[in-house]
């Protein structure tokens, strides 16, 4: 019966699309967790140089005017 094969090889076809489909939704949640942490790691750097740019623009204002004057001559 011809028509029994071609069902046998479209149900074979179903199942190897149905796996990789398992697999791809796996490594999407994968790699979307790791855009995730990248994100949340990314925030917190760019926190850390916006405090450390504080800082040294305190530690300028704490300078004394003459050395200002001085540079920019």
């Amino acid at each position: 019966m011809p028509n029994t094969h071609l069902i046998d090889q479209i149900a074979e076809r179903v199942e190897r699309l149905l796996l990789r489909h398992e697999e791809l939704m796996r490594t999407n949640a994968l790699l979307s967790a790791q855009v995730q942490e990248l994100t949340h790691e990314r925030d917190l750097m760019k926190s850390r140089l916006s405090a450390a740019r504080h800082r040294i623009d305190a530690l300028i204002e704490r300078l004394p005017q003459s050395t200002a004057v001085k540079d920019k001559a």
